[in-house]
């Protein structure tokens, strides 16, 4: 009987132990989950710079004048003279051809000998095909003794190449004629091409609901490399500041119509200051007053959300 006794007392101990460390133990979960997680920022210095606000853009090089070269009559290509790519003047001599009755009288002529050929020749001489413009040959689409009619094009020159690049109607109130710009073709992703705004269009493209506008953007040289075609990205150089003081925009926060930002105070803790900015690039933003040159400005870091944990320290983990 007295055996019993204490194994009951045994028991009675032994649910009172456990209840006691369930009951600590959820208590310090609750504290630990109640207290705040500690902030982290990232320093970066307030340092005066140079500030370069920009629209991006891309587009397309393409000629701004394409003209295709055709014959007055139909007839035969005696000789080319020209290749793409080459630069040509305005009356230079690009091929000779000749008619279709003049073809037929030579060919007759061949069966009788060189010098019935060089009697034709004299009487009937070949007739050029001239440059219209001052401008580059961009594609040749014959070759001596091909034959051709009056619709086909021989030849295609253009005057120039210029960038067609599509830019929104939010930023087009930005763009003005003679601005500066810059092009970097895909092609040549290292290469920087100095440009500037040669024209805006006036009626706008909508396109699944976007509205765009195309601007003509003319390399200030055009390099060699240049090809119609390409595909090319624009920036259009808005503004441009030297020697500014710039700090991150991330670091900056806009409330109660003011912008304010982190500095670390001189006890080491952050403090928030008003400040007046002024451009930005996006990453970078003018600061005009409320922060010196060499402060340390803080931005606070977002830390990713951690992946769900079970809600009790007794509960099983996930598998």
């Amino acid at each position: 009987m007295e055996v019993k006794k204490k194994k009951s007392r045994w028991k009675s101990w032994i649910f009172f132990f456990v209840l006691i460390t369930l009951f600590f133990s959820g208590a310090f979960y609750a504290w630990k989950k109640s207290r705040p997680s500690p902030v982290a920022y990232r320093e970066d210095k307030a340092r005066k710079g140079d500030l370069k606000v920009v629209i991006l853009s891309t587009g397309t090089v393409q000629p701004e004048n394409r003209l295709e070269i055709k014959a007055p009559t139909a007839g035969r290509i005696d000789s080319v003279l020209v290749k793409e790519g080459q630069r040509v003047k305005r009356g230079q001599i690009l091929a000779w051809m000749s008619s279709t009755e003049r073809a037929a009288l030579l060919d007759a002529a061949r069966s009788k000998g060189e010098e019935e050929v060089k009697r034709w020749e004299d009487m009937y001489r070949p007739t050029p095909i001239l440059a219209p413009i001052n401008g580059t040959l961009i594609l040749r689409s014959i070759e001596a003794g091909q034959s051709f009619a009056t619709t086909d094009a021989i030849l295609v020159m253009s005057d120039r190449l210029t960038v067609k690049a599509q830019v929104d109607e939010t930023d087009i109130a930005q763009i003005r004629l003679g601005e500066a710009a810059e092009i970097t073709l895909d092609a040549y992703g290292k290469e920087t091409v100095a440009a500037k705004v040669d024209q805006i269009a006036f009626e706008a493209k909508t396109v699944s609901n976007v509205t765009t506008y195309v601007v003509d953007v003319l390399p200030l040289k055009t390099p060699s490399f240049m090809r119609s075609g390409m595909t090319a990205n624009v920036n259009f150089l808005i503004e441009s500041k030297s020697g500014v003081l710039l700090i991150p925009t991330e670091a900056i926060r806009a409330a109660d119509g003011k912008m304010t930002t982190l500095l670390r105070g001189a006890d080491g803790n952050p403090k928030e200051v008003d400040i007046e900015i002024g451009s930005s690039d996006g990453k970078r933003t003018e600061v005009k007053s409320g922060v010196l040159e060499g402060e340390t400005v803080l931005t606070q870091e977002v830390k990713p959300k951690e992946k769900n944990k079970s809600s009790s320290p007794f509960s099983p983990g996930r598998r």
